[in-house]
């Protein structure tokens, strides 16, 4: 029998590196607690009702049939690293190699039922954009939307989506002629959100939301939330709200938590470079289940779960070979976003050496949806009219229908 990989986790680097090992001669298998990658960077026009949720969803068998690895629908319940043990629904699988992308669990907030959100369950933004709907039939009312920081692992962040969600809804209200009978505001406990895209992009971001009448309130701890949605901070003020949107940060995942891998403060698997956990042979850590190094700006992104993928990849695909040439993750560290505004975009990227912003007015709106089709279709080896043709729908449940 020959050499086995098993990669826990079915987001962008379970996926990435599923299909990158099925090309080599390892027996490659994939487990997720999910048939379908939920695609979280154009999930923000479900959460707005302009994509249907089936849009954002990549079937992982599919995936497996064509690309030529097994994909296993299953809970991963406890890892053991010392064996590459880990056990699934019950049954204990080993393997030669194991690459944990899991992701992360979320930081905890007093209240956190009495806001919706965009970056849990799939059936958590459907949730949000009824919720907006039914707040949109009483004509008129204040939505908050803000993110929360990780004390203990500042990468650990998700900003993004939360921008580009009330941007989206700034876009909406316009086009409905109700802009004027709402009140928007964000909110975020840094003092300056976003600074990890770089002083232009925070310069743009606030600038916009000047010009656009969107308030908010910044370099506050939150403690929690009050029924209703309203925001409750440190110093004893709150933000009165009739909708919130809150993405907590990421934590380390309770599986992690609960293994005997290395982790930091926060619970990410402690790796080195070439994204081996340090002290485990076979075993590797991608994705945000990952405490990545790098410059203070490091953020967890989905580019940055590929080349982690890439990376792990290639290490073992070499270890194989008997070559001693190992890659490393850092070396691509950057931060890229193509930021959707609603009616717009703005590409951002950051490195070590510069900071870009690129206004794509009307035609970044598109390309960030064009790029969603683009990556289904590559995933999925297949033209993007066949990949829509082919794709199951899925409910709330996260079940085909």
């Amino acid at each position: 029998m020959g050499k086995t990989a098993l990669v826990i986790g079915g987001g962008f680097a379970g996926l990435e590196a599923a299909i990158r090992l099925s090309k080599t001669d390892l027996d490659v298998t994939l487990v997720s607690d999910r048939p379908f990658l939920w695609m979280y960077p154009t999930s923000i026009w479900v959460a707005t009702g302009e994509v249907a949720p089936e849009d954002t969803c990549l079937d992982l068998e599919s995936a497996a049939r064509r690309h030529g690895f097994r994909f296993r629908q299953g809970r991963v319940e406890s890892i053991t690293g010392a064996a590459r043990a880990v056990r699934i629904d019950g049954e204990e699988v080993r393997a030669d190699y194991v690459l944990i992308g899991l992701g992360g669990g979320r930081m905890a907030t007093k209240g956190i039922e009495h806001t919706y959100t965009i970056s849990g369950a799939p059936g958590s933004t459907e949730a949000f954009c009824d919720a907006f709907e039914a707040v949109l039939g009483k004509g008129s009312g204040r939505i908050a939307m803000g993110f929360g920081g990780n004390p203990k692992d500042p990468s650990a962040v998700r900003g993004g989506p939360g921008f580009e969600l009330m941007f989206n809804v700034d876009t909406m209200l316009r086009r409905r002629g109700l802009r004027d009978n709402f009140e928007l505001t964000f909110f975020a406990p840094m003092p300056s959100p976003g600074a990890r895209m770089g002083k232009k992009a925070v310069a743009a971001v606030e600038q916009m939301f000047r010009k656009l009448g969107i308030r908010s309130r910044y370099g506050k701890k939150i403690i929690g939330f009050a029924q209703g949605g309203a925001v409750l901070f440190e110093d004893g003020s709150r933000l009165e709200s009739d909708l919130t949107m809150f993405i907590p940060a990421v934590d380390g995942h309770p599986v992690v938590k609960a293994s005997d891998l290395p982790k930091n403060e926060a619970g990410f698997v402690e790796i080195d470079e070439t994204c081996a956990v340090k002290g485990f042979d076979g075993i590797y850590a991608i994705g945000d289940a990952a405490a990545i190094d790098g410059p203070p700006w490091r953020a967890k992104q989905g580019h940055l779960a590929e080349v982690m993928a890439r990376v792990a990849v290639s290490n073992i695909a070499a270890i194989e070979k008997g070559s001693p040439k190992r890659e490393s993750y850092l070396r691509d560290m950057r931060i890229i976003c193509l930021m959707d505004m609603g009616n717009g975009a703005a590409f951002v990227q950051r490195d070590d050496k510069s900071e870009t912003m690129i206004p794509l007015p009307i035609v970044g709106h598109w390309a960030k949806k064009a790029w969603g089709v683009f990556y289904k279709s590559s995933k999925m080896r297949a033209l993007p009219g066949f990949a829509a043709m082919a794709r199951p729908v899925y409910g709330r449940t996260g079940q085909a229908v």
